[in-house]
Order: structure tokens, then C-alpha cells, then sequence
């Protein structure tokens, strides 16, 4: 993938070149390990749920994340890589963040997302212990939140 783009963080302007480049170098295993930020993961869960609905971005996300990690040297393991329950977390709450913003662009839903608390890499902690979220357990299967349920 080119140089050219760089890593989004909060608040960053999101644009369709740049959801496109994420998406697809994510798919791809090209995205540099540099430019897969927080704030690229919530930019592609944000074109992963455009393109899928809730129910696909939930069922492919996992195999598209452990794979990138295994083709950017990131081991899957009980302690790092991928962590189903962050996943899924994230997916459910960009999913509800973005429900009223569907007559706008993805890049300007995406930016939007990128402004919003969820940009925050601790915003599930706000709804998890970290002795729960952190767990093997979580890391491996859809785990509930424990402080506070995920629809408040």
C-alpha cells in the first residue's frame, strides 16, 4: 500500500480513499502494522458494517483481524492479537453510534465515529472491570459487560 496515507488517530477527517485503503489493505494483509491504530479499526468496522450489517461484520471481522496479525507477525494467543469480546464490543456500539447517521456519506460517518467517546481506546472499560475484559475468556468468546450493560 502507498505511503501516502497517514495513521488516523481521534478526530481524525476520514475520507473514501482512506476508508478504502484501510478496508482493503486490512482484507488484503497490506495495511502497514503503523497505520492500524484504534482509530482504523473503528474505520474498518464502520465499512465492514456499511457493506455487511451487523450479523456480517460480526461473523467475518474475527478471521479478517487474526489473520491480518498473523501476516504482520502479531501472534493470537490468550495474552495478545486478536480479542473476540473488544471486537464484538466495538461492532455493536459503532453499529447503534452509526444507526442515525445512515443518510450520510461512510468517510463523514466514519469521522464522525472518529470525534465520538468510542474513539477512546478505554471507552469499553466504561462498561467492563478490566479483570473481566482482559480475561482469556473474554479474549476468546463474546463475554457480557460486567459494571453496565451494553444498551445504556
Amino acid at each position: 500500500m502507498s505511503n501516502k496515507f497517514e495513521p488516523l488517530h481521534a478526530g481524525s477527517i476520514v475520507d473514501a480513499a482512506m476508508v478504502t485503503h484501510i478496508h482493503d489493505g486490512l482484507r488484503a494483509r497490506t495495511l502497514p502494522k503503523s497505520e492500524w491504530t484504534h482509530a482504523a479499526h473503528l474505520t474498518a468496522g464502520c465499512a465492514l458494517l456499511d457493506r455487511l450489517g451487523l450479523a456480517g461484520a460480526e461473523a467475518e471481522m474475527p478471521d479478517i483481524i487474526r489473520a491480518y496479525n498473523d501476516a504482520t507477525g502479531v501472534p493470537n494467543t490468550n495474552s495478545e492479537g486478536y480479542h473476540h469480546t473488544i471486537t464484538v464490543f466495538f461492532l455493536r456500539m459503532i453499529d447503534r453510534f452509526l444507526m442515525p447517521h445512515q443518510k450520510v456519506s461512510l468517510p463523514e460517518r466514519a469521522t464522525r465515529l472518529l470525534a465520538s467517546p468510542l474513539a477512546e481506546r478505554s471507552y469499553p472499560l466504561s462498561f467492563y472491570s478490566r479483570e473481566k475484559l482482559f480475561s482469556v475468556e473474554a479474549r476468546r468468546k463474546w463475554t457480557p459487560p460486567d459494571l453496565k450493560p451494553i444498551d445504556e
